[in-house]
């Protein structure tokens, strides 16, 4: 799958809203607010349960990483996911 065609996808199902459970939340994390190095997608069956997690890192820019970005895409349909939240801007961690 191409990267416009999985990024679109999971931007269409974060554009939805909350929908109920499963939910699955993206966040980016970077060294500078302009490049996301890693990204951690957090699993949450049902509500007040903890999130389960899993980091996916690339030596380039994340959001722009096929490979990673159709991982994304895939686990969040296998899960059936009703939820996706994507945060709005790249964590940068010193």
């Amino acid at each position: 799958m191409n990267l416009d065609k999985s990024t679109k996808r999971i931007a269409k199902r974060v554009k939805k809203g909350f929908q109920g459970y499963p939910q699955i939340t993206l966040t980016y994390y970077g060294e500078t607010p302009d490049c996301a190095n890693e990204v951690v997608m957090g699993f949450i069956a049902e509500e007040g349960v903890a999130p389960q997690e899993q980091k996916f890192a690339s030596k380039t820019d994340a959001r722009t990483d096929e490979t990673i970005q159709t991982t994304l895409l895939k686990v969040i349909e296998r899960a059936d996911a009703k939820t996706v939240t994507e945060a709005e801007e790249i964590v940068v961690r010193k």
